[in-house]
């Protein structure tokens, strides 16, 4: 990771397929049970993402605060990758309380991009770029994600609970 571009990436080697892993990760329902960073609190909206356009909608807490962000999907290829723009869904989590500022990205945007290893083996590649994230935001030396924990940590656990999700028998 270089400064300039601001770019997390975390892979890991899952024994499951490409699709079976993505119609996990294109679910917003099942986004708290792999989350890595402790901060979601469940999905608003029913039903799997299904298109660049999309948007869907997580409860959230970080630092004794709960809020909701709106994440607006951005990218979507079935079976190989999914992202999403996260953006504040009500005005505390805006710039100076303002309403108008509600659902408007907030610069930095979370994925996954799923690349078949194999027969049942996919490379899963958790991507966060926060190249358009102000620099207050990054003031706390990388563990902003929930205050305590960094950004790879945060992602390798998600890793490893997508992992576990998706090899269950």
């Amino acid at each position: 990771m270089t400064e300039e571009n601001r770019r997390v990436e975390v892979s890991r080697r899952i024994e499951s397929s490409a699709d079976h892993i993505f119609s996990i990760v294109a679910n917003p329902q099942c986004h708290t049970e792999f989350d890595g960073s402790g901060m979601l609190r469940g999905a608003v909206n029913d039903g799997p993402i299904s298109d660049v356009g999309d948007t869907f909608t997580i409860k959230m807490h970080r630092l004794g605060d709960d809020y909701l962000m709106i994440n607006h999907v951005v990218e979507f290829e079935p079976g190989r990758r999914i992202a999403w723009e996260p953006a504040p869904g009500d005005p505390s989590r805006t710039e100076g309380n303002d309403p108008t500022k509600v659902g408007i990205a907030a610069g930095y945007r979370w994925g996954f991009i799923l690349a078949p290893d194999g027969d049942d083996v996919t490379i899963v590649t958790e991507a966060f770029d926060y190249s358009r994230v102000s620099e207050d935001l990054l003031r706390d030396g990388g563990t902003w994600i929930n205050g305590s924990t960094s950004v790879l940590e945060s992602m390798a656990m998600t890793l490893e609970r997508l992992e576990e999700m998706s090899t269950r028998k």
